[in-house]
């Protein structure tokens, strides 16, 4: 199948009802082309942009990862929507950054029945939806459930500290909670409830958002927490425990990324699937973890928790055979509000209004792109802190009463030279940005 532009992909999707209409066959190829396209986003949980060999990793082995990446595009710029679980994850779904989505940090507050899920977009345009993983947007009986957010199934952790124990007694199914066999390991769980969702829906178009809570370490185990059955394939090596069991968890991942992708080309369904993969933020320093052990960071600075780029910076890969030009690398510079607008193209739907995102469907179709003036971000731990992106300069204020830093990405991605007091009116810019990028808020003051 050749790859096609745009303009060719939106006049398809306009023709998709009737073509699925007319159609009576069993899926197969042929079917999955006539019809809207399926859409996948796979999300590690504190996976650093240095932990996959596409990104530089030299010593754990993600071969299918690095696959998806040839296979597709990687992109070298793509942001969180924070540096912590819900607040990234609330910009994934509901397309707006954490200066104006309603959950801006990792608290107990649920989305809100007017926040509008890029799952209620996509249902609202005829597609069957399922979380299957993590979720941290809503407490039971909240109206920020995923059964009340677009999701037509739900299988997983509601509360992101539940998501810490790998082994737990229970989960949930839907709005009902549900007992889980001793010695079972919930990612495998995971896995597993993927590939029967993905079979029992391959017939019409779906959205599958799996939020997996790999590597994430279940931080009330101290130096024991990062939970996996089996340190394979690095039993042998001579590092600490900790470290062999988040090497094993992220080659895990990868198996299993591996097998999301062979299911599709088995039912016939991969060319007329889009599936993204990203990390919720940075890595982590929790259960025993060792950002530096691997370089998991890269060449950035800072892990989950700050909003330098080691913190917000993620990988993303984007593979999409037949429609996504194969082995590409892109430096476009999106973040994951951009997200909901993407899917909402991808779907011939328009997106919700109010929203930051900008579609990158164009990008992804290696054509031209509209750009951000800037990205925001704000974090509410350890005081509240601002960082701006524009064009290539980073803008952070760590607190309200301390200096912006100004960094040129381009020539220090490390951001190791602070040239501020060089560039005034660029701080004046970055100042400007970050008092009016944001609306207040009753749970997350900025002060």
């Amino acid at each position: 199948m050749p790859v096609i532009t745009r303009r060719q992909f939106l006049a398809h999707c306009s023709a998709t009802a009737i073509a699925s209409a007319i159609m009576s066959k069993p899926v197969n190829a042929v079917l999955a082309t006539r019809r809207k396209a399926n859409i996948i986003f796979v999300l590690a949980d504190d996976l650093g942009y240095g932990d996959l060999g596409c990104y530089g990793q030299k010593t754990i082995k993600t071969p299918y990862l690095d696959r998806m990446a040839r296979e597709g595009v990687r992109f070298t710029q793509c942001y969180a929507g924070s540096t912590v679980c819900a607040p990234s994850r609330c910009a994934l779904m509901v397309g707006q950054h954490t200066g104006h989505c309603t959950i801006r940090g990792n608290a107990l507050v649920p989305l809100r029945t007017e926040d509008v899920t890029v799952a209620e977009v996509l249902k609202n345009a005829g597609y069957t939806t399922a979380l299957i993983g993590k979720w941290g947007l809503g407490e039971p009986g909240t109206t920020g459930t995923p059964n009340r957010k677009g999701f037509d199934y739900f299988f997983g952790y509601l509360n992101q500290k539940h998501a810490h124990d790998y082994y737990t007694d229970h989960l949930w199914r839907n709005e009902e909670q549900v007992r889980i066999p001793p010695g079972t390991y919930s990612h495998d769980l995971f896995t597993k409830e993927a590939i029967d969702w993905i079979r029992g829906n391959a017939d019409k178009p779906f959205f599958l958002y799996l939020a997996y809570t790999i590597p994430h370490a279940n931080n009330e185990m101290a130096d024991q927490g990062m939970q996996v059955p089996s340190d394979f394939p690095y039993s042998d090596k001579p590092w600490p425990q900790a470290q062999k069991n988040h090497a094993a968890m992220i080659t895990r991942l990868d198996r299993d990324i591996g097998r999301l992708i062979n299911l599709l080309w088995e039912l016939g369904i991969e060319e007329n699937t889009v599936m993204f993969f990203s990390s919720d933020n940075g890595p982590h320093r929790e259960g025993g973890g060792d950002p530096d052990f691997f370089d998991s960071n890269g060449p950035l600075r800072g892990i989950k928790r700050d909003l330098y780029e080691g913190g917000i910076r993620v990988p993303m890969i984007v593979r999409w055979p037949g429609t996504i030009k194969p082995n590409r690398v892109s430096n476009h510079v999106w973040a994951f509000w951009d997200f909901l607008p993407t899917a909402a193209e991808i779907a011939a739907v328009r997106p919700p209004a109010g929203i930051d995102g900008i579609s990158v469907l164009p990008e992804l179709l290696g054509e031209k792109q509209k750009n951000h003036e800037y990205l925001y971000w704000e974090f509410h731990e350890r005081g509240f802190s601002q960082a701006v992106r524009f064009g290539w300069w980073k803008a952070i204020r760590l607190n309200k009463d301390k200096p912006v830093e100004l960094y040129n990405l381009e020539s220090d991605i490390g951001e190791t030279r602070d040239v501020a007091s060089d560039h005034p009116n660029l701080v004046k810019k970055a100042q400007h940005i970050m008092e009016t990028a944001r609306t207040p808020s009753e749970h997350w003051p900025g002060k």
